[in-house]
């Protein structure tokens, strides 16, 4: 069964932002990672800018039974605009659900990070469906199944 996430983006200030959700929701964040932590040469890594490096690429708050999740706008993203800069992000249970749930929402859509395997251990991709809404699909093949 898939969950969903909101993923929110920000412009420099995600570390401050989640930082200060800690302070109100309590907890730890499983996982803080910048830019400058991303193995260069991987798949879809280009090695993070000056600018980029201390900034966030992933970030995630368990809240109850959601998890909040965020990063920086990049360089190579560029700045995001207030009430666009979220997405919802889908956990899955497989890659074959994960193609499936990508496949049919990105129909008509602008697809920017195909569902690939990534440095982290997942298979996950971006796009925009044909609404202009943001999604990212997520299957964590390092996780145990339920």
């Amino acid at each position: 069964m898939a969950t969903v996430n909101p993923y929110l983006i920000f412009n420099g200030n995600c570390e401050e932002a989640f930082l200060f959700y800690k302070s109100v929701f309590g907890g730890e964040f499983p996982y803080i990672g910048k830019f400058k932590d991303m193995p260069e040469g991987e798949e879809g890594c280009t090695g993070a800018s000056e600018k980029d490096a201390d900034r966030i690429m992933h970030v995630s708050l368990p809240i109850g039974d959601t998890i909040l999740m965020g990063s920086d706008s990049s360089e190579q993203s560029g700045d995001v605009v207030v009430g666009g800069n979220f997405s919802v992000s889908i956990n899955v249970a497989s890659t074959e659900e994960a193609d499936r749930i990508f496949n049919g929402l990105s129909a008509g859509g602008a697809v920017y990070m195909p569902m690939e395997k990534t440095f982290w251990g997942a298979y996950f991709g971006m796009f925009k469906d044909k609404f202009d809404i943001s999604w990212m699909v997520n299957f964590d093949e390092n996780m145990p199944s339920k």
